[in-house]
């Protein structure tokens, strides 16, 4: 007997099928099924994985969905209510009309007929019946559900109606049994209603999980869906624990009675024959104006941009741009670049900034001409093969970068443009990771949220539950981590999390992807609704596979903030600047850089990226498109060469004289993708294309090409009519050994070679934020600030990084302060937006009402003028404690005092004249307001302390001054400080690696101000504590034991204290903190007592330039010489406190000396003043 699953639910019917897709293929393989189904509950998401894995493992993908089906029109609302709303529908795709249909039955079910479900009707179903199969469904079905409640004869109408709709043969009774008694009577009911009407039975599982073991797993699921507890009694559950994968023999085994209707399973499945085409592009076509073919308008654009580009238009030129318009026109993409032309020109003309390229596409001079890109291709060698040639056939991929604020009006111009119809955007699929199947599984199992907390805290960053508890038998596991999986009942937590992990969860909407297709889209690709939009119902790959455009319109901050710096330029000092016709070529911008100021710089401020220009003085854009090529990991080893190359050109040996002209842009390295290209061409006679295809199986390390290619690049290939297809290298006279050491270092460094189209057009941006911050720092910092509005980490840094850079900060000011942070006199104001629990909407109107009426004079002034559904208390209350209302020459301790009672006496006066009660005042034209000042009180003002205090907590950083001012000097007598020990993201590899290695577990001794401090309950029942030490230089967290915590911290340590805390280091998730063994509040005393204590010398060490190597050499000297003197590691003139302190001693100095030099040695006297 054979069989096929043909009612099956993948882990794509989301919170509701744990079946995973590779696990469900690979075990209908193993029970020996040559088919099986896909039927997903009103979704199609799962198709296209499903299509692919089952071919990949040679099984006959069954396409298919289960619609609900709404009992009249699929526009009615709540015509029935409870289990009547909708009735289940299986439908299957025979063919491929029956998939279009299919595709088109699911998309206006959401796009049409959505409520509560995607619903369709029977007027879809007869419209799109062709080539589909449709079964009766489980006991949710329309004619089960007239069986369960005794209307036999009604059933068997709607059985009768639904084979008229799909055609004799094509509908089917479903029978079902999972133990559940009310299938036994629809069974018999069906059996019957099939001797008497002739239609013909199918045996199906209603499968929701693959293995039986899988019961419990997809119980956790459903009160995911259900927002319930496995403990519920009251909850939706899956009765009887028999939705999983049966063999046939099981099938055999439920339905001995039924036979016929499992051989129809088999049948069926034999029907059913889709295929799907991939990688057959289908592009809209561009509406041309009248008399002019697509052609022949891309033609016009190109000529008269290469005539607004280029003065004068070259022979060359025109030859450059005949070559890619034959390209273009011969692939068949000709209204692809009409198209993007379109949209980014619409964005020029409506003032909306546009990145100057990003990707390979930069290197189309086709692309400069018509405005697509701004970098000029011809002068950074950039190559258009590597963006498209005939001899690798695949779409090509113009990703474009808008100002973030302004993107969305360049997506809506497209959507209106090619009409909805044609246009969407595309799903995204939010997945149960590690971290939170863990939360989730514990949340559904009752378990203390600490507990759960504990175990998530300890999983690293991007590892899978199997990686994190050493279950894949690759990795070592946590070992905390594999301490509590021995504890019986946390085990089944984690087996419960890793049988969950990775599946979706929930549909987002790609941030950036838009599809447009040359007809209705839902004639291609199932759609569905999210809120007002409609998107693919497939992924951006899934999209892209099947033809079809898909665009990215992506937000690039940076772009925002050059903008925004170009108009507050205007409207502080009138001047107007832009960079249309920049040359890049600005000496003071190349002075910036080299400084290594470059903190808001795109692109150019880690702090390795720092040192890396600081070392290389980068004169022209080239040093800047190469450092960003090569400071990633892999080729940054080879930086130390590029700038020994610029710095001493004769140094630089070549290989063969023919390298010079293709390395000696970059000092003799390799450096990018096109160098690899141009090399295939210039020494061996690769075609472009023929060299596009090395670089690319060089970079995806498909070892079978790269052997045949290594043999033509030295000797050449011949076909087999004699034909030289690649010249080689040693018939261009190349040495073999030349060409084979070559070859063999292109294939070492091209797994790390980067696009050098990419990085230009990211250099230009580079450039234009280093010339707003060389020509205007106060108004792009502002910009920067404003971009970043609504996060306080960003704030502070950025805070901090102008006052380092001698830029004054003004604190709010009610009468002063934008919505957004202004440029005043040459200083920057705090913006009102950036006030905690202050939104932008009711600063929006408090600016308006101020601009319209003039400054607020008092509390109760600006509470009369401002609308009272823009004001709350805790809007007032924080206005006040950031000083905003200090320009009524009031304290803020008095404020906050009254503020509440004055609220609710003006509220009460505006509703009297709402109400219609006026005084006599009120009556008389033009009387002046009536301002009550406020009472008198004999409030002081709050210490000093309390109201920074309050000025942290509302602004997230200190505005009027710092609890740690006055103790600036003291500091310096600690070696240690948070930026020494904490990672940042400014942080390359080398510093961060450091960091972890070497402060893991060490003691270490800071001082700052106590912040954040909470307790926490343990497990046992004990009581602990976490919190923050924040310093000049960054924050840490703080964790004290239970002990700890009763015996020195509890009522007895202040927040917001200037402390002293030593403990030892550790690291979680990259994140490190310290566990606190000892704490002193600072005081006269202690102030005193540093003073007497402080450290007379620290041992400072100069290192060259990054080297793990010769750091490893320090670190062994130190630890021979162990004693109580600091050590100061300098780099390029940034400091790396080092884990070390040591004796004085003269063998130190001569070993020293002996790694680095004696003049990079040194003891310094840093005793505070």
């Amino acid at each position: 007997m054979s069989f096929a699953h043909l009612h099956v639910h993948t882990e794509y019917s989301l919170l509701d099928g744990s079946n995973k897709i590779k696990e469900y293929v690979a075990r209908v393989k193993e029970l020996g099924m040559n088919s099986a189904a896909i039927t997903d509950h009103g979704v199609m998401y799962g198709v296209i994985d499903f299509y692919r894995e089952a071919r990949k493992q040679g099984i006959n993908p069954i396409l298919g969905c289960e619609v609900y089906v709404a009992p009249n029109s699929r526009f009615d609302r709540e015509v029935t209510g409870g289990d009547d709303r909708y009735y289940h529908l299986v439908l299957l795709a025979e063919n491929n009309e029956g998939y279009e249909n299919l595709t088109k039955i699911v998309s206006k079910g959401f796009v049409e007929g959505y409520y509560y479900k995607p619903r369709v009707d029977k007027e879809l179903l007869r419209t799109y019946h062709k080539g589909i199969i449709a079964l009766s469904a489980c006991l949710a079905g329309e004619v089960p559900r007239y069986l369960t409640k005794g209307m036999y004869e009604e059933a068997k109408d709607r059985a009768l109606e639904y084979q008229e709709i799909f055609g004799k043969g094509n509908y089917f009774l479903e029978l079902q049994d999972h133990g559940i008694p009310e299938q036994q009577t629809v069974n018999q009911q069906l059996l019957r209603m099939h001797r008497e009407t002739g239609i013909d039975l199918v045996a199906t599982n209603d499968v929701h999980y693959t293995m039986a073991e899988d019961a419990e797993p997809h119980d956790v699921l459903l009160c995911l869906q259900t927002q319930k507890k496995l403990s519920d009694e009251n909850r939706m559950r899956y009765e009887g624990g028999q939705y999983y994968v049966k063999s046939p023999e099981e099938m055999a085994r439920l339905f001995p009675y039924a036979l016929e209707a499992l051989e129809n399973t088999h049948k069926i499945a034999l029907r059913c024959h889709v295929e799907i085409e991939f990688g057959v592009t289908k592009l809209p076509k561009y509406d041309v104006p009248d008399g002019l073919t697509s052609w022949e308008y891309l033609n016009k654009l190109c000529h008269e941009g290469l005539e607004q580009r280029y003065h004068p238009v070259t022979d060359a030129l025109k030859k450059r741009l005949d070559y890619e318009l034959s390209t273009i026109k011969n692939m068949g993409y000709v209204d692809y670049f009409l198209i993007v032309w379109d949209f980014i020109n619409y964005a020029h003309e409506h003032g909306i900034p546009v990145g100057p390229g990003r990707g390979s596409g930069a290197g189309s001079i086709i692309a400069y001409a018509i405005g697509i890109t701004q970098v000029e291709p011809l002068r950074y060698g950039l190559i258009f093969e590597r963006f498209l040639n005939p001899e690798r056939v695949s779409m090509p991929d113009f990703d474009i970068d808008f100002c973030m604020d302004r993107r969305g009006e360049v997506i809506d111009y497209v959507i209106e443009k090619y009409t909805k119809p044609r246009v969407a955007q595309i799903v995204t699929f939010g997945r149960m990771k590690a971290k939170n199947a863990v939360k989730d599984v514990c949340r559904v199992l009752r378990v203390p949220y600490a507990e759960g907390d504990k175990i998530t805290k300890l999983i690293p960053l991007n590892a899978t539950l199997k990686n994190a508890f050493g279950l894949d038998g690759k990795n070592e596991g946590v070992p905390e981590l594999m301490e509590i999986y021995k504890d019986y009942s946390m085990k089944r937590v984690i087996d419960l999390a890793i049988a969950l992990e990775d599946m979706p969860r929930q549909t987002g909407m790609h941030a950036a992807g838009v599809v447009i297709c040359r007809e209705d889209l839902s004639d291609n690709v199932p759609l569905q609704r999210s809120g007002d939009d409609i998107t693919t119902q497939y992924n951006m790959k899934e999209v892209e596979e099947l033809g079809l455009l898909k665009m990215d319109f992506l937000g690039l901050r940076t772009l925002t903030d050059i903008d925004k710096t170009i108009k507050i330029v205007k409207e502080t000092t009138g001047e107007e600047f832009d960079f249309e016709d920049c040359q890049y070529d600005d000496p003071n911008v190349f002075e910036l850089i080299a400084s290594g100021n470059t903190d808001a710089v795109f692109q150019l401020e880690s702090g390795g990226m720092k040192r890396v220009m600081k070392d290389l003085k980068p004169d022209c854009l080239e040093d800047i498109i190469a450092g960003i090529s090569l400071y990633r990991p892999g080729p940054m080893q080879f930086i130390p060469d590029y700038i020994k190359g610029k710095r001493d050109p004769k140094s630089v040996h070549y290989a063969h004289p023919m390298l010079e002209p293709i390395l000696g842009v970059t000092n003799g390295c390799m450096v990018y993708q096109e160098q690899v290209m141009q090399i295939c061409r210039s020494l061996a006679g690769y075609s472009y294309g023929q060299a596009d295809e090395v670089r690319r199986a060089m970079g995806k390390k498909k070892m079978d090409v790269m052997a045949l290619h290594r043999n033509y690049f030295i000797n050449g290939k011949v076909n087999d009519n004699g034909e030289v297809e690649i010249e080689g290298a040693v018939r261009r006279g190349v040495p073999k050994e030349t060409a084979e050491l070559l070859f063999d270092q292109m294939y070492a460094f091209a797994q790390y070679a980067f696009n050098k189209s990419h990085a230009a057009a990211y250099a230009y941006v580079s450039y234009q934020t280093a010339y707003c911050k060389r020509y205007h720092p106060v108004e792009y910092l502002a910009a920067v600030l404003n971009n970043r509005i609504t996060n306080i980490d960003d704030i502070k840094k950025y805070i901090a990084y102008g006052k380092e850079n001698n830029i004054d900060f003004l604190p709010p000011d009610i009468n002063k302060s934008g919505v957004s942070f202004t440029v005043e006199n040459g200083k920057i104001r705090f913006a009102l937006a950036a006030i905690k629990n202050i939104g932008s909407g009711s600063m929006e109107k408090i600016v308006e009402e101020r601009k319209t009426h003039g400054d607020f004079v008092s509390l109760e002034d600006f509470l009369k003028r401002v609308e009272s559904q823009y004001l709350n208390k805790r809007l007032v209350e924080n206005l006040i404690k950031s000083g905003a209302f200090d320009c009524f020459k009031v304290s803020r301790a008095q404020m906050v005092s009254v503020f509440e009672p004055l609220m609710e006496m003006v509220y009460a006066d505006k509703k009297k004249k709402e109400s219609g009660q006026f005084s006599m005042f009120d009556l008389v034209e033009n009387a002046a307001p009536a301002v009550v000042a406020l009472p008198k009180s004999n409030i002081k003002e709050f210490p000093n302390k309390l109201k920074l205090s309050y000025e942290k907590e509302v602004l997230g950083l200190y505005v009027s001054g710092n609890p740690l001012d006055e103790y600036r000097e003291k500091l310096k007598a600690f070696t240690f400080n948070t930026g020494m020990v904490t990672f940042s993201e400014d942080d390359d590899d080398f510093e961060s690696s450091q960091k972890q290695s070497d402060w893991e577990g060490k003691e270490v001794s800071l001082a700052g101000v106590l912040e954040e401090l909470k307790k926490i309950a343990t497990r046992s029942g004990k009581t602990m504590a976490v919190g923050r030490l924040e310093d000049l230089h960054g924050s840490i967290e703080l964790t004290f034991s239970p002990w700890y915590y009763e015996k020195i911290i509890k009522d007895k340590v202040e927040q917001d204290s200037v402390v002293t805390v030593t403990g030892k280091i550790s690291f979680r998730q990259d994140k490190a903190s310290l566990l606190v063994d000892k704490l002193e509040v600072w005081s006269e005393q202690k102030m005193a007592e540093t003073d007497k204590n402080a450290v007379s010398e620290k041992l400072y060490l100069k290192m060259p330039f990054k080297d793990n190597e010769l750091y490893a050499k320090l670190s062994a000297v130190l630890k021979e010489y162990a004693g109580d003197i600091p050590v100061i590691l300098v780099i390029d003139g940034d400091r790396l406190g080092m884990p070390y302190k040591v004796r004085k001693n003269n063998g130190l100095i001569y070993e020293l000396s002996d790694v680095l030099g004696e003049d990079n040695v040194r003891f310094v006297d840093v005793k505070p003043k």
